[in-house]
């Protein structure tokens, strides 16, 4: 029989985020008495990119790094208490994930617990480059391009809900779109059918609030004087109890840091929506122009009224390829006429690097000055009146062949002795970068799939 209410915890928001925050969250579930999920989002583009390389490097790799971090202290707690986890942990391999959560649930006293891998989402073998071109929605980024470093679909959340269905404990996706990972849950409970738009849209809504972890309950969001929530130390991550109609109470765990209230609910609600009338999923189209949000209790904030569409006829893909070599180099200048000094050393690399490698496009910032508003050509940078005893100018240029930035670096560390007064502290790297295009796909060139480790 469908369940009436179920609670979904988030545990973390994106690779990089808060190891053990999710054992609070976890024991509410376990508390709460009703049907109980939590979900780890992990994987952004560049993750997944980075994650395809690894691979390439050692085949049993490729997964998130920070699978071990983020679950070792909650997973036999949720094994316990039936609280089933999904999380895209598998990047580029989930089959390696799989078999790394088997492991770790048999070191904690759990060797029968039920895995499901998602699969379907790696389009490298699938389709050439040639065909992920012709299908670009940026322009012309991957045409001429003789091979990528990953290919991969945004999934919808039915494979999640499959394996669900199936007994899985545990479902270790790659690329699925991050909503899916609470729509698949919601649907696997509440039974609801996969034109059911209006429901769909409810579960999606649900899955965008809860995504980033504690941006919704207030992390990404305080202004001091502005904007206040408190605690910040230890903020909780959310829950959502939701009803199967498709409307839910946002919330946190008693006693945890941070805010569920209007302004942060409203914040993510509109977070990376581009048409909130037509925000755009494999599994519907979502519509939050007529959505309501209510204040029902401190810390809980009820969300009604999102609307669906038939779902797109195409699949967003997003292709990651080599975009040469990228080089920052920096170094401070401090005490009275830091600025000057700052802007001298600027003036030196310009003048050498313009004879020396005349083809490199370089940029220059003054961290202090002009930076995250400064523009790569420096005119923001000239016409700058502020000044600072306390700057770092930071260099930064990208080209296919290593040398001409390697030249770059070198220039900056000379600056040591052949530089400005009080020069120090330079920091220099060099790395690949990758760069990314959008592709859509047909869904028939896509195939879903999902199995129970066995």
């Amino acid at each position: 029989m469908p369940a009436t209410t179920v609670h979904i915890g988030a545990g973390a928001g994106f690779a990089g985020d808060r190891a053990g925050a999710a054992l609070p969250v976890v024991q509410a579930l376990a508390a709460s008495g009703v049907p109980a999920f939590l979900i780890f989002e992990t994987l952004a583009e560049r993750t997944l990119a980075l994650a395809q390389l690894e691979r390439q490097r050692d085949p049993q790799a490729g997964y998130s790094p920070s699978l071990v971090a983020l679950l070792q202290p909650v997973l036999a707690l949720c094994l316990q208490h039936n609280i089933r986890i999904i999380s895209n942990f598998g990047a580029a391999h989930p089959q390696a994930a799989a078999q790394r959560i088997r492991a770790m649930a048999t070191a904690a006293g759990f060797p029968q617990a039920k895995i499901a891998v998602v699969s379907g989402d790696d389009l490298s073998t699938r389709l050439t480059t040639a065909d992920l071109a012709a299908r670009e929605t940026d322009g012309t980024l991957l045409q001429g391009r003789d091979s990528v470093v990953a290919a991969n679909a945004y999934l919808g959340a039915q494979p999640i809900a499959e394996a669900l269905d199936a007994g899985a404990e545990i479902v270790v996706t790659g690329r699925v779109a991050d909503p899916a990972l609470v729509l698949g849950p919601l649907v696997h409970a509440f039974g609801w059918r996969w034109d059911d738009w209006d429901r769909l849209a409810a579960g999606t809504l649900v899955g965008h609030l809860l995504e980033c972890g504690p941006q919704v309950s207030g992390g990404y969001f305080a202004d001091p004087g502005l904007k206040d929530a408190a605690d910040f130390t230890d903020i909780g991550y959310p829950i959502a109890e939701v009803s199967a109609d498709g409307s839910a109470i946002i919330t946190k765990p008693a006693g945890s840091g941070g805010a569920v209230d209007l302004r942060t609910v409203k914040e993510q609600m509109l977070y990376e929506i581009h048409d909130p009338a037509a925000y755009l999923t494999p599994d519907v189209v979502l519509d939050i122009t007529q959505a309501e949000v209510e204040q029902a209790g401190p810390d809980r904030v009820a969300v009604r009224g999102a609307r669906g569409r038939a779902r797109p006829a195409t699949l967003k893909a997003t292709v990651c390829f080599p975009a040469g070599l990228f080089g920052e180099a920096e170094i401070s200048y401090a005490g009275p006429n830091a600025t000057a000094r700052a802007r001298l050393a600027i003036e030196i690399i310009r003048a050498r690097m313009a004879r020396l490698q005349p083809d490199l496009a370089l940029r220059a910032d003054i961290i202090g000055v002009v930076s995250s508003f400064g523009d790569s050509a420096g005119h923001d940078l000239a016409a700058a009146t502020a000044e600072s005893e306390d700057v770092r100018v930071r260099f930064a240029a990208r080209h296919a062949d290593a040398a001409p930035v390697q030249q770059l670096l070198a220039e900056v560390e000379a600056l040591y002795v052949a530089g400005p007064a009080g020069g120090g502290g330079v920091r220099r790297h060099l790395v690949p970068q990758l760069a990314s295009a959008s592709c859509l796909i047909e869904r028939d060139l896509v195939q879903p799939g999902m199995e129970l480790l066995a």
